[in-house]
């Protein structure tokens, strides 16, 4: 009887670590998206509601305009929840991560300053996932490592990028030797 108890309980550690192994093993090739929330069971992207209150401010770029008149375009940039703390412990962007570029329209004018320009019009977002190699294969919107999306303001909900390799990778080519991301214009990765 003693025996009999013994092999039941082995099997089922067993049967328990194997079920374990291979949810941690179909689970490394998706990104932590319940942590999330941005990803669908397909791959597909969508902007995170409340990113502005609930992300962490990574930085922002001002697109020059002609000389002298100002900014054309400024990119405010945010980073999901530990992202800025686990790329300080690592100098990785973890899995699962989600940046947000919001890009808008600028307005300047002539202030006690100087020539200031500052977001105006929203024009839409870019919106990145951190995802393991080989994440929704079929899915041309993930490759290098990462999920790409660009959404115009008029739908936070989809995508108008059909293919990353064409419609996002070119613009961060440059970028590649720091996992596609322009991390020299985030202090808070420092």
């Amino acid at each position: 009887m003693k025996t009999r108890l013994a092999v039941w309980i082995a099997s089922a550690c067993i049967s328990v670590f194997a079920l374990l192994l291979w949810h941690a093993q179909t689970n490394a090739k998706q990104p932590e998206a319940s942590a999330n929330g941005v990803v669908d069971p397909s791959g597909s992207l969508h902007v995170p509601s409340g990113y502005q209150s609930t992300y962490e401010f990574l930085g922002s770029w001002a697109i020059a305009g002609d000389p002298g008149t100002g900014s054309k375009e400024l990119h405010v940039v945010y980073a999901s929840p530990g992202t800025v703390a686990a790329y300080r412990k690592s100098g990785r962007f973890p899995q699962g991560a989600v940046l947000v570029k919001e890009v808008r329209a600028a307005s300047t004018r002539q202030m006690t300053t100087g020539l200031v320009s500052h977001g105006d019009t929203l024009k839409g977002w870019f919106v990145v996932v951190k995802g393991a190699e080989g994440s929704y294969p079929g899915n041309a919107l993930w490759g290098d490592g990462w999920g790409w999306a660009w959404f115009d303001a008029s739908d936070p909900h989809k995508t108008t990028s059909t293919d990353y390799r064409v419609d996002c990778k070119g613009c961060h080519v440059p970028a590649q030797s720091t996992d596609w991301i322009y991390v020299d214009g985030y202090s808070p990765l420092k």
